[in-house]
């Protein structure tokens, strides 16, 4: 096992070849997403997914990219196996449940802007941290661990399970990041999710949290005000997304502003975060310095934006 790194510094094998293993936790769903004859594509998508995608595409192939999910056995849950698989990305920890299925989301766009519907009740993945012995082999040999607040909101009594785990890893010398990805509709109420957020920021070494999501739940009054909360929590590097204004970071208390250029024509929102998220921990990870890995995220959202749905052919 690697030891954990902070800014500025990289994962290397012992020939400074660079290489690692990510292992992103969450939830895989079937996506229809709007098409403009005013049809509906089915493919799939979800938040910790979507960055799983893009940082395979981002990484260099010494990486490995890894998903830990749980699936239905049913004929879509075949396909989305499937869709992995030819993607790069790891299946070996995916656990298939013959009792459940897998959650399906449509977007529904309003100039550009994007909202969802969702079918999820039966959702395997809500049994993701269910088996403990499980969530520790997944979690075994990896350098880095990702999860989102969509993962916490859907495990509902497994999540000091997967906390736990979490400590576990960062005591082997693994690294945490953490999108906090506020969805309040996921979760009974308010005080809930910001508590269990806050405790989850307590474990991560990377905080990817978007100012406006923050402000709503957390009153903060400004990105730095959102940087400053999870620095607080002991987070020692915080990346606060701002819409299409600048990017904010906070490493080790020094914080930055990072201008990013406007998108001439933003046609689809979905996946913006994600993928912003998956080109800065590439550069990140490889050991660029923050202002370059910042660009790098900035670069693969403004693709994603451009065009419709959470994942693009031509990034």
């Amino acid at each position: 096992m690697h030891s954990r790194f902070l800014t500025g510094s990289t994962i290397s094998d012992q020939s400074g070849r660079q290489s690692g293993r990510i292992i992103s936790i969450g939830e895989c769903m079937v996506e229809l997403a709007p098409r403009a004859d005013g049809t509906y594509t089915m493919g799939f998508a979800g938040d910790t997914l979507n960055t799983a995608w893009y940082l395979r595409r981002a990484l260099p192939a010494a990486w490995s990219v890894d998903y830990m999910t749980c699936i239905g056995t049913d004929a879509v849950s075949d396909r989305m196996l499937a869709f992995l698989g030819d993607a790069g990305i790891g299946t070996t920890h995916i656990a298939r449940l013959p009792d459940r299925t897998v959650g399906l989301y449509l977007i529904e766009l309003a100039h550009a802007e994007r909202s969802f519907l969702y079918w999820r009740g039966q959702s395997a993945a809500r049994l993701l941290a269910r088996d403990p012995a499980r969530l520790a082999q997944a979690l075994t040999g990896a350098d880095v661990a990702y999860l989102s607040g969509i993962t916490l909101a859907i495990l509902e009594d497994d999540r000091p399970t997967l906390l736990t785990s979490l400590t576990e890893l960062r005591a082997r010398g693994g690294m945490v990041v953490f999108d906090p990805n506020l969805r309040s509709r996921l979760w009974p109420n308010a005080t809930i999710m910001c508590d269990a957020i806050m405790q989850a920021a307590t474990q991560a070494d990377i905080a990817l949290p978007s100012h406006e999501d923050e402000a709503a739940a957390f009153g903060d009054a400004s990105p730095e005000a959102t940087a400053r909360r999870y620095q607080q929590a002991g987070v020692p590097l915080v990346v606060v997304k701002n819409g299409p204004g600048s990017i904010i970071t906070l490493a080790n208390g020094t914080l930055a502003h990072h201008d990013v250029a406007p998108v001439r024509t933003v046609v689809d929102t979905t996946a913006a975060g994600d993928s912003f998220n998956a080109g800065f921990l590439a550069a990140h990870l490889t050991g660029n310095p923050l202002t370059q890995s910042v660009a790098a995220g900035a670069a693969i959202a403004a693709r994603v934006i451009s065009s419709h749905g959470a994942l693009i052919a031509q990034h």
